[in-house]
């Protein structure tokens, strides 16, 4: 049922600090709400507490309550790693602090890392008046956001009013809470408020792209999966037409056309009859394809799939899969790509199945990541892992890119993107 906007699609907005700086406070007073435990008790906070909202006017988001980074023990390491994960897919972090010290710089210097926009906010604005000791906070933090900024942080700059990089609050009364909400507002990355589109480039308005989607046991009785959603949705916004038909249907259905449509997509798992059926002269790829340059980089994970020809029996694989699911008897991560790979390169293959966050942190070892198209993630977590992919010297690529490939249709299902296309062409003939 999709009455709510996905959580991939949603600004996620980590909040992050020691122990007991008032993070859950002020995750309460950012929602309205008493979601998170408030206690004197250092800890509290064991798991990330996640909240999905309408924030206006940017719109929906999702605030995650971490863990206090200086967590301590055995049990406080475990919640430290879950926080730090956290960084791997958040848009924008508010790095609240009542004492600045060696914690939050390395807080800067990991959203830095990230290139991950962050606003400090100085909490317990009360005490530190009662002390007399006003204003000291917002100077420490400020002088090591300079420092930061000169580095590599994605902070707002000292300079620019518009955007201030300290806001003081008192997160138990409310004060300074508006002033928050306005910074958020203001330090929205601009590839949020400005989206790209999953068919940008491909579709125009009043055109028509023939979507094929099987029903099989991938598709959940009464529904369709999530990428065919979100293209149809997609499709609509942009004012063009979607014909939604089986596998089974494709070749009679376009032989009924008076006019051919722009764009054939495709369940990537139907590839090879989709492909025999459609024209040559009408453009084909899958949904699969589409998600890698959306969710993605497109041209990284064809360079990933391209290192598939260079596989060897013996060969170790990764198989990423971003929900959590029961495995189906013929699943298309755990059975029906490890089936195509085996053809295309022998059967003596080391395959590793990881799905939701259980992902290693070192992938290096393996001779090749799969992951899928991610629609449940927002961009910059699937950015991540292709990141740490490249950092350790492994290919990376994804489902629909790596059955084109055991397909021998790899050509044919990348001809829609031409950047993506010339790139591989220049690659092959070197």
């Amino acid at each position: 049922m999709m009455e709510a906007t996905p959580k991939g699609l949603r600004l996620q907005i980590g909040i992050f600090g020691r122990r007991n700086v008032g993070k859950s406070s002020l995750f309460n007073q950012l929602l309205h709400q008493e979601i998170a435990i408030v206690s004197d008790t250092p800890g509290t906070t064991t798991d990330p507490v996640e909240k999905a909202m309408e924030f206006l006017p940017l719109g929906p988001v999702v605030f995650v309550d971490t863990a206090g980074i200086d967590d301590i023990g055995a049990l406080g390491a475990q919640r430290v790693e879950k926080t730090r994960r956290v960084v791997n897919r958040i848009d924008l972090a508010i790095l609240v602090t009542d004492a600045w010290g060696e914690y939050e710089n390395g807080l800067l210097v990991l959203f830095g890392e990230r290139k991950i926009p962050v606003i400090v906010v100085a909490n317990k604005a009360d005490q530190r008046r009662a002390e007399g000791a006003a204003g000291v906070l917002e100077a420490e933090a400020r002088t090591a956001i300079l420092a930061a900024t000169q580095t590599t942080c994605e902070l707002p700059i000292e300079s620019d009013v518009t955007r201030p990089n300290v806001i003081t609050v008192a997160a138990k009364s409310g004060e300074g809470i508006e002033a928050l909400r306005q910074a958020l507002i203001l330090s929205a990355p601009d590839d949020f408020l400005n989206p790209p589109s999953i068919l940008s480039g491909l579709v125009s308005e009043g055109e028509l792209v023939v979507l094929v989607v099987p029903v099989d046991k991938e598709a959940p009785k009464g529904r369709i999966i999530l990428p065919q959603v979100q293209v149809i949705r997609d499709l609509l916004d942009r004012h063009a037409s979607a014909l939604v038909v089986q596998d089974t249907e494709l070749a009679k259905t376009l032989d009924r056309l008076k006019n051919p449509p722009v764009l054939v997509v495709t369940d990537s798992q139907a590839f090879a009859r989709v492909a025999a059926d459609t024209p040559e002269s009408i453009p084909m790829t899958s949904f699969s394809i589409l998600f890698a340059r959306y969710k993605g980089d497109l041209t990284a994970m064809v360079q990933g799939a391209m290192a598939i020809d260079r596989l060897q029996p013996g060969a170790k694989i990764l198989v990423g899969e971003a929900c959590t699911h029961h495995p189906i008897g013929d699943d298309i991560g755990r059975l029906k790509i490890p089936n195509w790979l085996r053809e295309k390169i022998g059967d003596e293959i080391e395959l590793t199945v990881v799905a939701g966050r259980d992902y290693p942190d070192d992938v290096r070892g393996y001779d090749l990541v799969i992951h899928c198209g991610a629609c449940v993630w927002n961009r910059r977590e699937m950015l991540t892992r292709i990141e740490s992919a490249h950092a350790a010297h492994v290919p990376i690529t994804n489902y629909g890119l790596a059955i084109s490939k055991c397909l021998n249709i790899f050509e044919r299902a990348l001809q829609p993107f031409p950047m993506a296309y010339n790139m591989y062409k220049e690659n092959k003939t070197r």
